[in-house]
């Protein structure tokens, strides 16, 4: 059998790429000069994008100009409320115990009109709504003067609740507890309100402050 011709090795050697034979970088093109200082966004370098224009990059984004186009005003609600008492309640049934929230709040204008009203649900929202069509329901007008104050002194007993209200020019609106919230909502100054009961229940001071503003006269 005929021996293999020998190859040299010299000439695979010559068959390699030698390292100078390596290609040389490529120099990186120069910007032309109308594009030069230019972000990737298309903006100048050192400036902020336009609104509107989306992120840094150039990429497209939401409005930027204040005003989302989801976004619908909610309308203002026609009477101001202030909760004054939330509390968990529960009713025992076969099965154990069903759990509820009472909520109890004062609404009103503060122009002249005002109501306490209590409403309980599964949850707070839902008794909030009930509360709310509840104080709407009772709401009272008052015959206040021109300076949005008493023209005379008034007092009412509501349960275990008594209160005392004065006229009191020039001292603003004085007074506490669930007392305060109702003058404030029915738009009353310059009065002195005052809790003459030991109790401390905010819903029976509160109904105790309706029915002495109920008691105003002209």
């Amino acid at each position: 059998m005929p021996h293999a011709k020998a190859v040299s090795f010299s000439k695979y050697m010559a068959d390699e790429t030698t390292p100078q034979q390596v290609a040389a970088p490529v120099a990186p093109q120069q910007a032309h000069p109308a594009h030069q200082g230019q972000r990737p966004g298309g903006f100048q370098r050192g400036s902020r994008p336009p609104f509107g224009g989306g992120n840094r990059f150039g990429g497209k984004g939401g409005p930027r100009d204040g005003q989302n186009r989801f976004r619908r005003d909610k309308p203002k609600p026609e009477f101001d409320q202030k909760m004054i008492d939330v509390r968990r309640v529960a009713r025992v049934v076969a099965g154990g115990r069903r759990f509820s929230f009472a909520v109890s709040l004062v609404a009103g204008d503060r122009k002249g009109k005002v109501g306490v009203g209590t409403g309980k649900g599964g949850d707070t929202a839902s008794a909030i709504e009930k509360a709310m069509r509840s104080a709407k329901k009772n709401m009272i007008t008052i015959k206040l003067n021109s300076s949005m104050s008493i023209p005379h002194e008034v007092s009412a007993k509501y349960a275990s609740g008594r209160v005392l209200i004065k006229p009191a020019p020039g001292r603003g609106l004085v007074a506490g507890s669930s007392l305060r919230n109702v003058l404030d909502l029915a738009g009353v100054k310059d009065v002195n309100g005052k809790v003459l009961s030991p109790s401390k229940n905010k819903l029976n001071i509160a109904r105790a402050t309706i029915d002495a503003l109920k008691k105003i006269r002209s």
